[in-house]
């Protein structure tokens, strides 16, 4: 028997900038409880790595490609142009509790794009 194959799991820098966004959030929110509020988003992330490693199909697809409005259109084109930069094919979206992460991948990479709470509109992308 095969083992199954792992897909490498990465990140391009505006993730990065999405998660620290996501702390500053936290801590304007409520600053006593940011740390442990953060420390639980990013063991969620760790799982979800792994669970992505596993399965890099197993996210939904990536609901926010069906936008009608011009604005709406050029910001899909920011987050459409990040999978192109990574050379993937896919983009899907992983819920991670109240946050969304949208990733592309192939069978055996996977690249994190973006991080956005339920309730943000759109992905926040760093030129």
């Amino acid at each position: 028997m095969a083992l199954p194959v792992h897909a490498e799991v990465g990140a391009v820098p505006n993730f990065g900038h999405n998660l620290m966004e996501a702390n500053a959030f936290f801590v304007v929110q409520d600053a006593d409880s940011a740390a442990i509020r953060f420390a639980k988003l990013k063991s969620e992330l760790r799982e979800m790595r792994t669970m992505l490693s596993w399965s890099p199909a197993c996210g939904r697809p990536a609901r926010f490609l069906k936008v009608r409005s011009v604005q709406a259109h050029l910001r899909v084109e920011a987050i459409v142009d990040l999978a192109k930069q990574a050379g993937l094919p896919f983009l899907r979206e992983y819920v991670v509790d109240k946050h969304i992460v949208l990733y592309a991948h192939s069978a055996t990479e996977v690249v994190l794009l973006a991080l956005k709470h339920q309730r943000q509109l759109i992905y926040s992308v760093v030129q």
